[in-house]
């Protein structure tokens, strides 16, 4: 096995094919001498998850999922024996799909093949369960096992970012981001084939939660007053933007700070997941995070410093109680909030659940709405002063 708590090399295909070969043999040996076949995987849950500073996101706990032959479990064990044929079938041939071509590669199987109709899917969610228990199986990415997603790694500008990448038949594509205008740079989901220089120092990177206002940023001169990188994570941040993020933290070691609203939801499913990955990816927080993104705002004194608007939760929303009652939880049993180092992240959430208010990131544009930069201003004298956790 491979380990999951720091950051590693992409495994070869060979060493994958011949872990998985050698996991179909022990279930056919077993079988063989009358004994029942167990699958063993990593618990990807809260409760298996663990939190070291020193290390800096989410890793694995001791916890397994121990799958063993028998009437309720023989369907969810064929299936990941019938996948992992699809899975390695693509890794010899070196074809590549997403979770949604491999459903319908195993509709197509079936069909085919009306001796497999009892392991047929219902929907999308049961063979992506088995794709993710696969994975967890032999620690490894899907990208590993040529299953890529179609995400991408967050809407990129900045006048001082060169951005090459190696492509796989080996050649190179150099990206000079100052010569694309208005468009941005959006890596897709491999950013460990990305190498970055620079022209000039670039002084911080800031990574916005709405790639609205990320736009707006640009579109005002951010970029070009600033030696910075901005980039608009569209919400709850894709691996691919959490690899990139991460790609720009180790390569270019500058500050990278994280800006959006001041809610129960954007602190726990989008700024945590940023910066310490999630309980549910526990094996690929290493490569999937960036500890070093620093909370810059909206944070709750400067609502009353710059006289921002707020408003008061709706907890009759479903999605908003959610929130609450998430951060109620986060706070008693999360290890990411109850580690000592990050005391002043769980303040901030302590906040949230009990003044049950919210703030958005576009409230900064109501403190001088006929100056355009006054936003920008904000969170540069933000940055500057040290105003973030």
């Amino acid at each position: 096995m491979v380990s999951i708590n720091k950051p590693r090399k992409g495994r070869v295909n060979a060493d994958i094919m011949q872990q998985c070969l050698s996991l179909c043999d022990t279930m056919l040996g077993d079988l063989e001498k009358a004994k029942r076949p167990i699958l063993r995987a990593i618990k990807c849950s809260l409760d298996n998850s663990l939190y070291d500073h020193r290390v800096g996101f989410l890793t694995p706990g001791d916890k397994k999922v121990s799958t063993e032959l028998n009437v309720s479990s023989v369907k969810k064990m064929s299936r990941a024996v019938f996948m992992l044929e699809i899975l390695l079938r693509n890794i010899e041939t070196g074809s590549v799909n997403t979770k949604r071509e491999l459903y319908y590669m195993s509709k197509g199987e079936i069909k085919h093949s009306p001796i497999l109709k009892p392991l047929d899917f219902a929907d999308q969610d049961e063979s992506d369960s088995v794709v993710d228990f696969i994975c967890e199986m032999i620690e490894a990415y899907r990208e590993e096992m040529n299953c890529f997603a179609n995400d991408r790694g967050g809407q990129t500008y900045s006048q001082q970012l060169i951005v090459t990448e190696t492509l796989t038949d080996g050649g190179k594509a150099v990206i000079d981001l100052s010569q694309l205008g208005t468009s941005p740079f959006q890596p897709k989901n491999r950013p460990q084939n990305l190498m970055l220089s620079t022209k000039k120092k670039i002084d911080f990177a800031l990574v916005i939660e709405s790639e609205g206002t990320a736009n707006t940023l640009v579109s005002n001169g951010f970029t070009k007053r600033h030696n910075s990188i901005i980039i608009g994570a569209g919400g709850v941040p894709s691996n691919a933007v959490r690899g990139w993020v991460k790609r720009i933290q180790d390569q270019l070691k500058i500050p990278i700070f994280f800006y959006g609203d001041l809610d129960a939801y954007t602190l726990q499913n989008i700024y945590r997941t940023l910066k310490a990955g999630s309980a549910s990816s526990l094996i690929r927080n290493s490569d999937f995070s960036a500890p070093d993104v620093k909370f810059l705002g909206v944070l709750p004194e400067d609502i009353k410093k710059y006289d921002l608007n707020d408003y008061a939760v709706n907890e009759k929303d479903v999605a908003e109680g959610r929130s609450l009652k998430k951060a109620k939880d986060a706070l008693q049993n999360d290890p990411f909030f109850k580690d000592k180092r990050n005391r002043g992240l769980a303040e901030i959430l302590e906040w949230l659940y009990k003044t049950k208010r919210r703030c958005e990131q576009q409230a900064y544009y109501a403190v001088a709405p006929r100056d355009p930069q006054m936003a920008e201003k904000i969170i540069v004298e933000k940055i500057k002063r040290g105003n973030f956790v």
